[in-house]
Formats: C-alpha cells, structure tokens, sequence
C-alpha cells in the first residue's frame, strides 16, 4: 500500500485500527437492505492489503467457516498491512443454503459485473469497483459442489511467479494448475495484475474440520509469506503439484463404493471402485488408468453412467 491513507467503503481505517463496515447487496421485498459485512483490520506498519473472501457460493459452509476461524483466532489483526475478511460473500445464497444468487444466476461467472444488469451483475459490478481496487492478494475460500468432496488443494496458474509462490507458502497437500474461468473472480482479479489463489477443500453444506483447519493455516502461512505476521509459513510436509487433471466418469449406472480415500495415491491398474446394482445381479470393478492423486471424490451412494467418481492428477 503506497500511502498513509486507507479508505473502503468510504471509511478510513487508521493504523492500528479495524472496522466493520457493510457493502449494501439489494433492497429485500420488505423495503430492508441486505448488506455483506466486510471486517477490516489494518497494523500499525504499512503492507499490503490482504482480501480473505469466503461464501460466494452460499451453499459452501467451510469457506465461510474458515473466514470466521481467521476472526475468531485474530489471526486477520497484522503486524504489517492490512486484511479484509469476507465471511459470507454471497449472502442471499448463504441464508437459503444454496448456490447460486435469487436470480438463478452463479454469481462468480457474472464478474467483473454491470451496473444496471441481474441481480448477480450488479452485485458483481460493486465489488469489482469499491473493494477489488484496494486489495493487492485474495485467496478464495471453496468446496466441492453437490456430492462431490474435494481434498484441500489450491489452485493457481503455474505461469504466474507471483501467484505460484503464494500458493506454495499456503501449505496445502495439493497444488494445482488451473486456468482462470471466464468471467469468475480469479479471472477479474488476475486481469487488475493481482495475484489470486483459490483453496478448495471438502464438500457444500457441510462443516469439516480438518479442512477447516487446513484453510485457517493456510492463510496465516500467506500472512506470514508476506510478512504480515512474524516467522515462517509452517506446514507438514511439502505439496505435490498437479499440473493436469481429469475427471473418471462412471462406465455404468449403480450403486458406487470408493475402495481408496480422497486424498490417496493410488498406482495403475489398483482397484479404486465398485458400481454394482441394487439386486446383486452384477457388480463392476473400476481400476485407476494410471500411477495418480485421488484429490476429488464422488460421495453420492448412487451414480448413473457418465458421471464424474474421481478427480485425478495425469502426468
């Protein structure tokens, strides 16, 4: 940050202080306004500006619950810096347990936003011009969608030094090459010349806390990489990067059972399944096509074929 004088959101947030103030979403039917409360704290040595954002998908309750553990440990007061703390970004989702935004919309394919489009888009639209300016680094909190379980990994663009080195000092057990997805927040972010990392790890609607805690350090270990906070980023043992992925689908429809947890490594031709049907007529093996990571897994009890069962790394 280049100059004594902070302000968001219209309020200046002196050395050494912090502040919650309130990013306005809408007016509800009942003429109230719905606003996303945004908790700032600033240290009392100039730094940069960290943005910790959880809940865009309001149906994914450990990114939420990670932002909230940063608070309540006051892991987001700093040294050096300051740090904006987004527990619930998508409130309207958040209060309705589910996705995506009232107007059916994902809310992080609508960036950078309109000023007068969807519901989504306008929101889209203010973040993009009243917070997104400020900040200099985000990570993004996320989890896997519907029945899928994703085994804490962050992910990044290999290509971009700067993003690559933050995703590193997180201390995830994956690290994983991602392309940025046209008109998401990575994609708006990294376009503003601001590094972006996104952690993903367990599964919407539930609360997990081994990947809770995992997101917790790890955004103390990118406070401490940046010298935020004092010491070294800390973590067990060094990541494997993933430099391509896929998605094994199911050859046929049935009752799915992992043989292997999430998170395993697994060598080819190891069985990593079972599909069998309801009756005990049949019941089909899945081998892995090749040495891999198992970092994403399918927990639906039932799958009909072509659907995904295990995400994998692919050298």
């Amino acid at each position: 940050m280049a100059s004594d004088k902070f302000v968001l959101l219209g309020t200046e947030i002196k050395k050494g202080k912090g502040a919650v103030l309130e990013l306005e979403v809408a007016k509800l039917h009942t003429r109230n306004s719905l606003k996303v409360p945004v908790i700032v704290e600033r240290g009392k040595k100039d730094g940069p500006v960290l943005l910790l954002l959880g809940g865009v998908h309001g149906d994914e309750s450990n990114g939420v619950a990670i932002v909230r553990d940063i608070i309540r440990k006051k892991y987001h007061k700093p040294k050096s810096g300051t740090v904006i703390c987004i527990p619930v970004f998508n409130v309207f989702g958040y209060l309705n347990l589910t996705r995506a935004f009232p107007d059916g919309r994902d809310l992080n394919r609508m960036f950078p936003g309109t000023k007068n489009g969807s519901l989504a888009s306008q929101f889209a639209y203010t973040f993009t011009k009243e917070i997104a300016p400020v900040v200099d680094y985000v990570v993004d909190f996320h989890t896997g969608g519907a029945d899928r379980s994703n085994f804490p990994n962050i992910r990044c663009d290999f290509n971009e030094k700067e993003e690559f080195e933050l995703a590193k000092a997180f201390g995830a057990p994956y690290v994983m090459h991602s392309k940025y997805i046209h008109k998401s927040i990575r994609e708006t972010i990294h376009k503003m010349g601001k590094p972006i990392i996104l952690f993903e790890g367990g599964k919407s609607l539930h609360l997990e806390n081994d990947v809770i805690d995992i997101g917790v350090n790890g955004a103390l270990n990118v406070m401490k990489y940046l010298k935020m906070h004092e010491g070294e980023p800390e973590f067990k043992q060094g990541p494997i990067y993933i430099k391509k992925s896929k998605w094994l689908r199911a050859p046929y429809s049935g009752i799915f059972e992992s043989t292997v947890k999430n998170g395993e490594q697994v060598t080819k031709k190891q069985l990593i399944g079972r599909i069998s049907d309801p009756f005990g007529e049949f019941e089909k093996k899945i081998y892995a096509p090749s040495n891999s990571a198992i970092f994403g897994l399918n927990t639906a009890p039932n799958v009909n074929k072509g659907d995904a069962i295990f995400h994998v790394s692919v050298k």
